[in-house]
């Protein structure tokens, strides 16, 4: 008996080995597509990936986008061609740890460090003056969170805010339900490792898919595409790390809320009522409670936590009301 469990400890040490070993997928030509048509800026010697495409004709207006966890900018391909022929520049970057960016490990992933890039990215390409209508989902709400409290205290070097949307972030900590592998990879202390390390597409495609409605379940495809953007740069490594913008979120509640409630900025949400993170009814009324000088886009009850991949006509739709209406 003791002679099978060593021929079977045996085997298993090469196979774990290869396993943890698979290499990154290919960039499928949709990624491909999306890489070559962006480019990198340097940060603190880290590359940032970004996206700057050239819009509508007569329009100066600029609106930067701003993804969510564990995702990247390519979050907003399906609603990209709608925005340029709104706006006269349409920006996105990868967040570090993120997407095409640089994942550097060991590092002390903060919410601060992504606005401080966000600026960094506004002053390299000559827009540190002018006014940016800000679009953010999940992780990038609270990214955008923080760039509103330096906009509202005129820090040096923050960025002058036309406008926010947000879509389906964790703005309150109370009403936000981190899945249970998120927390179990926040928290997981030695064990935190090991399992970034075994989370492979099957197991990442099923958590993603629990986020997304039944009816906009993401293709294969695009979950490929996902879990690609995640795996450059071993960038699966990082989640741990990254994850810890949740406890930020509860350490920095009132600074971050009081942005909101306290701006004149121009302020909306577009909610993906199904949401298993940011469910309703409960997140949406303290919502509407809080923050009474909000605007609100609903979108149809089957619609999840990734609404601009689930309704892109119907989020596109919601965003150009709004904007068009100041």
């Amino acid at each position: 008996m003791k002679e099978w469990w060593l021929q079977l400890g045996l085997l298993a040490v090469p196979l774990l080995a290869v396993y943890l070993h698979i290499p990154p997928p290919q960039l499928s030509p949709a990624l491909r597509s999306w890489k070559s048509s962006g480019s990198f800026f340097t940060y603190k010697d880290l590359n940032i990936f970004y996206r700057d495409s050239s819009g509508a004709v007569g329009s100066s207006d600029v609106v930067v986008l701003l993804h969510g966890f564990p995702t990247s900018s390519h979050d907003w391909s399906k609603i990209w061609e709608g925005l340029t022929q709104r706006f006269h520049r349409v920006i996105a970057l990868d967040f570090l740890g993120f997407g095409f960016s640089d994942k550097p490990r060991p590092h002390g992933y903060s919410i601060f460090e992504q606005a401080t890039i966000v600026e960094g990215l506004l002053r390299h390409l000559g827009l540190r003056h002018r006014r940016i209508n800000l679009l953010s989902h999940d992780y990038g709400d609270t990214v955008a969170q923080e760039l509103l409290h330096r906009y509202e205290h005129n820090r040096t070097g923050s960025i002058l805010i036309n406008s926010l949307c947000l879509s389906n972030g964790g703005i309150f900590p109370e009403t936000n339900h981190p899945r249970f592998i998120q927390k179990l990879l926040k928290d997981g202390g030695l064990l935190s490792p090991l399992l970034l390390r075994l989370i492979n597409f099957f197991f990442f495609s099923a958590g993603l898919g629990a986020v997304f409605g039944p009816y906009t379940q993401p293709s294969q495809a695009e979950l490929w595409d996902m879990w690609t953007a995640v795996r450059n740069n071993d960038g699966n490594l990082v989640m741990g790390s990254i994850l810890q913008y949740i406890n930020q979120r509860k350490k920095h509640r009132q600074r971050w809320l009081r942005a909101l409630i306290s701006t004149s900025v121009p302020l909306h949400l577009i909610y993906g009522p199904l949401d298993p993170v940011n469910p309703h009814p409960e997140f949406l009324q303290l919502y509407k409670k809080v923050l009474p000088m909000s605007t609100v886009s609903v979108l149809d009850a089957h619609i999840s936590h990734y609404p601009q991949l689930e309704d892109p006509l119907g989020f596109l739709n919601a965003y150009l009301s709004f904007i068009n209406s100041f």
